[in-house]
């Protein structure tokens, strides 16, 4: 994990939840983390490490991950034991 993925890691885990941060940050951090990414049709992505899964719509027309989308990047980390 480089520099970049630890920012959006602590970023991830800050409280309140914020709703700025940006979704190809947020997939990349999860890549760097060992998950593996599957399409899926149109802007469904699933998120697959060790028999845990996470599935998102990626943001649309917007870049920015939606609060929700945030919350549960941070609790599919923690299932696969990513802590900042």
């Amino acid at each position: 994990m480089n520099s970049k993925h630890k920012k959006t890691l602590a970023a991830l885990f800050n409280d309140p939840l914020k709703g700025t941060l940006a979704w190809a940050d947020i997939e990349r951090l999860l890549i760097a983390a060992g998950a593996e990414v599957v399409e899926g049709r149109g802007s469904r992505v699933r998120f697959e490490k060790e028999g845990v899964s996470a599935f998102f719509h990626r943001p649309h027309p917007d870049k920015e991950a939606k609060k929700y989308q945030v919350k549960l990047a941070r609790e599919f980390l923690i299932k696969i034991g990513v802590k900042p």
